[in-house]
């Protein structure tokens, strides 16, 4: 069946952002305040722009682009991300920000032709720096946007290379000020990074909360020697130290059969990264997470207790450097019950389910009423060059989210 003119200019905007960092197997490679990052924020700037929003930036990088309908009222604020991660895929966070952009411009559209006024005014919002991969922590802009953390921290902090975020907001052309606009609510589409939706054929996932996360910069610290000429006994090989730090975590995750537990180490500095050296420094990230604190609490009281055994095996000394935790959280019930009529109302099969990965609205929840919806991803591929998600559930997302969208701008979640 052919696309309708709708759907149709959708598919052809997301290929069309899907230019920018594009790599040659599929993916794109568009990290926080890189060229191809600004690139794509001037391409949404002249979109929206283009169709009567206001655009401006903050003073931490987010890009909103605002209808006022109502002088004075707040916002309801709906979008995700543009950056990726390297080698990344074309859909996580891209979609919805263009899902929220469509959203609001279809809205825009039917109000003006009705001749109404809604509740809220209405702003598309890209976020900056979700992915976390060049500047740390993840989810930095909607945390500075929340309150959650100071934004001249956020913009001193440094990539690998020395760059500060000041800097490369500066380099792109993204750097403003102000807050951004007051929300009322919040609203986010995204794919779901897992392989539930996709192998029980629904489309839309309803989110309800998140799972609980423990997540750690390590630090092993050893003597660096020569890897030729040290005899093997008085070796302090900070990466060997790092090894098992990586074997204990999945021995950990293995541990656990009925409740799932997932662990990673997702990044690992080495000093001083010769080949004849041995370490004698490893900075680590690993994490944690699962549905049931009881199961994370259990966990990482065995990753702790593995400390002390992997210290004296590889002779090197493990410091905690920081540490970053959550529970299990909850989403607005009532948004989840307000999203589900509106699946219910468009005829789209729909579930509860809880989100594993990190996104701006686990921010937003805790400040103003959010929902945060998912469509599939096949075969629950992600953060990979192969993440792909069917054009008819794009098309789905957008509509389901512009439905959502209204009803929070006429104020149905917020009274």
């Amino acid at each position: 069946m052919t696309p309708n003119p709708a759907d149709q200019a959708v598919i052809a905007d997301f290929h069309a952002l899907s230019g920018f960092g594009e790599t040659e197997r599929g993916g794109v490679q568009r990290e926080a305040g890189t060229e191809p990052d600004g690139g794509q924020r001037a391409w949404l700037t002249q979109w929206l722009s283009s169709r009567g929003f206001t655009v401006e930036f903050d003073q931490i990088g987010n890009q909103f682009g605002m209808l006022e309908l109502v002088p004075g009222a707040p916002y309801v604020l709906v979008g995700s991300h543009l950056d990726s991660q390297p080698r990344g895929g074309r859909y996580d966070g891209a979609y919805g920000v263009l899902a929220a952009a469509h959203a609001a411009n279809r809205l825009a559209g039917l109000w003006r032709d009705a001749g109404r006024t809604p509740q809220y005014n209405l702003a598309v919002v890209n976020w900056f720096n979700e992915e976390g991969s060049r500047f740390q922590p993840s989810m930095m802009g909607s945390s500075v946007y929340t309150g959650k953390l100071d934004a001249e921290t956020a913009l001193a902090t440094r990539d690998l290379a020395g760059v500060t975020v000041r800097e490369a907001l500066e380099d792109t052309g993204c750097l403003g000020s102000g807050r951004g606009p007051e929300a009322a609510c919040y609203a986010e589409i995204h794919i779901e990074q897992g392989r539930i939706l996709d192998e029980e054929d629904t489309t839309i996932g309803l989110v309800e909360s998140t799972w609980a996360a423990n997540k750690y910069h390590l630090v092993v610290h050893g003597e660096q020697s020569h890897t030729g000429s040290t005899v093997m006994a008085d070796r302090q090989d900070a990466m060997l130290g790092a090894a098992h730090l990586v074997v204990a975590a999945r021995e950990i995750a293995d541990a656990f059969t009925e409740t799932p537990l997932h662990t990673s180490v997702g990044q690992m500095l080495i000093h001083p990264n010769s080949p004849v050296v041995v370490a004698r420094e490893v900075r680590l990230h690993l994490d944690l997470r699962s549905a049931d604190e009881n199961v994370l609490a259990e966990a990482d009281a065995m990753l702790h207790e593995r400390f002390p055994e992997i210290e004296k095996k590889a002779r090197v000394r493990i410091e905690k450097a920081t540490a970053h935790s959550w529970g299990v959280l909850s989403y607005n019930p009532d948004g989840v019950k307000l999203a589900r009529s509106a699946a219910e109302d468009l005829g789209l099969s729909h579930r509860h389910m809880m989100t594993i990965a990190g996104h701006d609205s686990t921010n937003m929840k805790d400040i103003v009423p959010t929902v945060m919806l998912f469509v599939p991803s096949v075969d629950g591929i992600s953060h990979n060059e192969k993440e792909f998600t069917k054009d008819e559930d794009i098309c789905a997302g957008v509509d389901l989210l512009t439905e959502v969208v209204s009803r929070l701008a006429d104020g149905d979640l917020t009274g």
